[in-house]
């Protein structure tokens, strides 16, 4: 498969050459430019999937892993070396297939989307910068070009998040996204220094002897490594970032705070779950306290936010929440005996990234239409865009589980790892996977049902979107249609082996049921025109009610922790003293020696005269102490 380089040259070459050329290119050029790429793009992926899930599993059931691409690029020692490369085994692949399909989806929905606005090529370069950089991290022969790749992925975020560089939220929301991010990035790099260190090598499966001589610090290094997962993944309390991202263009988004920057983290748990289970078992179910806690936290947030945007930043942190908990609910490598989170977890990102795309481009057609971001300007319109309500509703239908739609049988094996795992986490996520529910169908209702805002609509009347980006929001919903029936078990699961996934009659009944109860609540709720259940609970819970609409105060927590403690109680006393002692204590230095050469710069006069003197003198002076 050696033309899997182009997988990665390809979008590329596009970036150098939008972002070099593009200021010559009309818009339409840049587009097609980067549209056709992204196809080319998605086509290799879609043929290196099908070459390698096609070809005959080895003598042991499980799929090859293959390295078309694996040069030695900075060598430290004899095992310990910098490799860059591509890696396929099965969940990169089909990680190829989900960066592909929603990347070419953006880049078409874009072309409607942007038009007319300035900087149009630059964002199309962007957008190419960041696909190859995604695509570069999940091919990574080893952590550490898995590493490089993430930083590009930051940058290409920062890049993207402050497209609107003349906005002030803009440019705050991107400077705060690559700042939290790059925190948590400093533990990822300290984990990857301490896993080489120790186990003497970069790759993703050491040897036997290697893991004999730095087993013991493993957990140490893996969950490091975590703590970068965490922060671009978004979990509490690195998920600070993630809504104000949302003031980047809705397609970025899309792309990048919902169907791929943002499952990085959980790829990189995925990607170490060998190490994780057979080393670090508790380190990995503290992977699954944090995600079940972020989940909770995000849906809490997500049921009183009026930005649409907002509602579905709040909604993707859950989601992945959802995701690191059935990775961390594992106890084993065998999907039947405490292994099936793995599997429920990559079937769960592959299914959430097509409808959390699909809900995001579909907020998009909606913004395109009312102009604003806010519910109050919508109601009604249902009746103005029928294609994106349909739409809309089908990803709403998914991400509530409710079947035949594909969010049901992947949250389905989640849950039913939960209750393997414990009854208490499976209730936990039940509980969370209800609330979602309810939050989804608050801004369905809120959006094409409830009242209408005749006096905004009259001055801008509501209007489907073109087919540029329709387009990509009918083929976003037919895969979510269908999603569900692909027999994921068969392409990935945690040993390897083919798994049939299997109904729980017991789970999945009762995650219908809360579904549909939280469903049933939220209509009466938000349907009408009136609400007077909703503004009844909201006066009677009114502090809880204004916590969460605030994010129950993180932000101003991390304010106040910055600017009052370590700012003003750290950080000025730090200033003061080295303004007022170092820096006296140097300048003070410097004033003697200049004070003191003033004072002596006569003894070098350059007179001859001056120096025999001086000279017969020290001579008598000489003389004397010795007779004395």
């Amino acid at each position: 498969m050696e033309y899997t380089i182009l997988i990665l040259l390809l979008p590329f070459l596009s970036f150098l050459t939008l972002g070099i050329g593009g200021k010559w290119m009309t818009h339409r050029t840049a587009g097609l430019i980067g549209t056709v790429v992204l196809g080319a793009v998605a086509v290799l992926s879609y043929l290196t999937a099908w070459s390698y899930f096609s070809a005959p599993r080895l003598a042991d059931g499980t799929y090859a892993t293959l390295m078309p691409y694996n040069f030695h690029w900075l060598p430290f020692s004899e095992n310990l070396s910098i490799d860059m490369g591509i890696l396929l085994d099965p969940i990169s692949v089909v990680m190829l297939i989900v960066i592909s399909t929603v990347s070419l989806m953006v880049h078409i929905y874009s072309f409607g989307y942007m038009k007319g606005e300035r900087g149009f090529q630059r964002y199309y370069a962007f957008l190419s910068l960041f696909t190859m950089s995604m695509l570069g991290l999940v091919v990574a022969t080893n952590i550490f070009q898995m590493y490089l790749f993430w930083e590009l992925v930051g940058v290409s975020s920062y890049l993207l998040i402050g497209f609107y560089y003349t906005k002030p939220a803009a440019i705050a929301a991107s400077k705060k996204a690559f700042i939290v991010t790059r925190f948590a990035d400093l533990g990822f790099l300290i984990g990857i220094l301490v896993y080489g260190y120790y186990v003497g090598t970069y790759t993703f499966t050491p040897t036997e002897m290697a893991l004999a001589k730095g087993g013991a610090m493993l957990p140490l290094a893996l969950g490091l490594m975590f703590i970068g997962g965490a922060g671009k993944s978004a979990m509490f309390p690195l998920h600070i970032w993630l809504p104000d991202a949302m003031e980047g263009p809705t397609p970025v988004s899309a792309l990048i705070h919902a169907a791929t920057m943002v499952v990085a983290g959980v790829y990189l748990v995925a990607r170490m779950f060998p190490l994780f289970i057979a080393y670090a078992p508790e380190t990995l179910h503290i992977v699954a306290y944090v995600g079940a806690f972020t989940a909770f936290y995000a849906a809490s947030v997500a049921c009183v936010q009026s930005d649409i945007k907002r509602v579905l930043a709040f909604s993707t942190i859950s989601q992945i929440g959802f995701m690191m908990v059935a990775l961390g609910v594992c106890t084993s490598a065998d999907p039947h005996e405490g292994g099936l989170g793995y599997m429920a977890g990559m079937f769960h990102l592959f299914t959430h990234a097509m409808f959390k795309a699909l809900l995001f481009l579909g907020a998009g057609s909606i913004i395109h239409a009312v102009h604003s971001n806010e519910m109050s300007a919508m109601g009604g319109l249902r009746k103005y865009m029928p294609i994106t309500h349909w739409t809309f509703l089908i990803a709403c239908l998914a991400i509530a589980g409710i079947p035949p739609f594909s969010g049901f049988f992947s949250k389905d094996e989640i849950l039913t790892a939960c209750f393997q795992f414990s009854p208490a986490m499976g209730w936990i996520m039940t509980i969370i996977a209800a609330m979602t529910a309810f939050y989804m169908f608050r801004l369905y209702f809120g959006i094409f049902w409830g009242k209408e805002n005749k006096e905004l609509h009259a001055e801008h009347t509501p209007h489907e979107s073109p087919l540029s980006m329709t387009l990509p929001l009918m083929v976003l919903a037919a895969i979510t249609l269908v999603a569900g029936f692909i027999p994921f078990g068969h392409l990935v699961s945690s040993n390897g082996l083919a798994y049939d996934i299997h109904i729980d009659k017991s789970v999945a009944g009762t995650s219908i049921a809360v579904a549909a109860l939280a469903i049933a609540i939220a209509t009466p709720m938000y349907l009408y025109e009136r609400q007077p259940l909703a503004d009844a609970l909201q006066r009677r819970f009114r502090g809880l009610w204004t916590a969460a609409y605030h994010r129950f105060y993180i932000d101003e927590i991390y304010q106040f922790i910055t600017h009052k403690i370590i700012f003003g109680c750290i950080s000025r006393p730090i200033a003061w003293w080295d303004r007022h002692v170092v820096d006296g204590f140097f300048n003070f230095l410097a004033w003697s020696a200049e004070a003191t050469s003033d004072e002596i710069r006569g003894l070098q006069s350059g007179r001859v005269q001056q120096y025999a003197l001086v000279f017969l003198l020290g001579a008598l002076a000489l003389i004397l102490i010795l007779i004395i």
